[in-house]
């Protein structure tokens, strides 16, 4: 994710449930007893535990090192042994060559082909090394809120169900809006969103009035993805350009299309930021956040909260950006203002 240093990719989680009492002792007991152990020396494909932030062959997380200030800040080590399909597919097609021969076979049925290929896998598996895979992890205790360093769906699946056996406390995937409370005309709320603010940015130039909070800059840049549709009937444009401002986009929207994701500048409370958003998952990838505390300063604890408190900032304005646009949304504005204006927009 790169809480260290670095850009930071993550999928954002709200943390449910009541925290148990003697909160530091729980953590600390189960964040140990669920502590990445190597795989062994069999054919088990999978091994993952929690490992130190700092240290990934740290496992003993002494002196509670796991803990700064409010947040609990450790990394996810995933071991995973494959065998690649092709060497299978080889290894396999001799087996089964061998078997026949041996045997006198003219074919093979089904079930002892099954057995030759569980056979072939299993000795691949246990003669390969297994590849380590580390994530970051980031979680707010008083907030509530939870940063982990993936976008995959099978690695997210991984995370989630670990944390559960481990804290027995439930993971849901963050989204600032209930889809229940949601008209039924509003099918992929990020979407509009993101198309919305494509058309706010350029509107005043990049600014874009937060109530409360004053002007926010948004830029969008290189790089919009455009989609309809779903599934294998989805069809999709991608659009480069120094400002992104291209009429491939702005022609794709009028064909009915809307924004999926994008590279995005963002100007808030004096800093600035860099990222690639996603609109139905309303996760951040790549993020570059303002130059801060020299990455090589003593002060670990210092320069971590510093890049917490910044990431928190991107959140907090992106999620204000979506209530302002959800309250346009659902306001009679929306049809006798802010259509006509994207219309014309459009149309330029």
């Amino acid at each position: 994710m790169g809480l260290s240093k670095g850009t930071l990719t993550f999928t954002r989680y709200s943390v449910a449930g009541q925290l148990p009492d003697k909160f530091p002792d729980f953590i600390d007991r189960q964040i140990k007893s669920f502590a990445f152990r190597e795989l062994s020396s069999g054919s088990d494909e999978k091994s993952l535990g929690w490992t130190s932030f700092d240290n990934i062959l740290d496992t003993d997380f002494e002196y509670a090192n796991y803990s700064i200030a409010d947040y609990i800040v450790h990394s996810l080590r995933i071991d995973r042994r494959t065998v690649p399909p092709s060497l299978l597919k080889l290894r396999v097609l001799k087996a089964e060559k061998e078997f026949r021969e041996e045997k006198g076979l003219k074919k093979l049925y089904k079930g002892q082909r099954e057995d030759i290929r569980e056979t072939v896998k299993l000795g691949l598996l246990s003669r390969a090394h297994p590849v380590p895979s580390f994530y970051e992890v980031c979680w707010s205790v008083s907030g509530k809120w939870l940063l982990f360093g993936s976008l995959s769906e099978k690695v997210n699946d991984d995370f989630k169900e670990l944390f559960k056996r481990s804290f027995d406390l439930p993971l849901t995937h963050f989204i600032p809006w209930d889809a229940e409370s949601i008209p039924g005309d509003i099918s992929l709320p990020g979407r509009e969103f993101l198309t919305w603010l494509w058309f706010k940015s350029e509107e005043r130039g990049g600014g874009i009035m937060i109530p409360n909070s004053g002007d926010t800059e948004v830029i969008f840049l290189q790089k919009i993805v455009l989609e309809s549709g779903e599934g294998e009937y989805s069809e999709t444009v991608a659009c480069r350009g120094l400002h992104a401002d291209l009429e491939e986009g702005k022609s794709a929207l009028r064909k009915g299309k809307k924004v999926t994701e994008a590279r995005i500048r963002l100007g808030a409370e004096n800093d600035q930021f860099e990222f690639t958003f996603k609109a139905d998952t309303f996760c951040f990838q790549a993020l570059r956040l303002p130059v801060s505390m020299d990455e090589e300063e003593e002060d670990r604890e210092g320069r971590i909260l510093e890049r917490i408190y910044l990431v928190e900032i991107a959140m907090k304005t992106m999620e204000q950006l979506f209530a302002l646009f959800l309250e346009k949304r659902l306001s009679p504005q929306w049809t006798s203002e802010e259509l006509p204006h994207m219309k014309k927009w459009l149309a330029d």
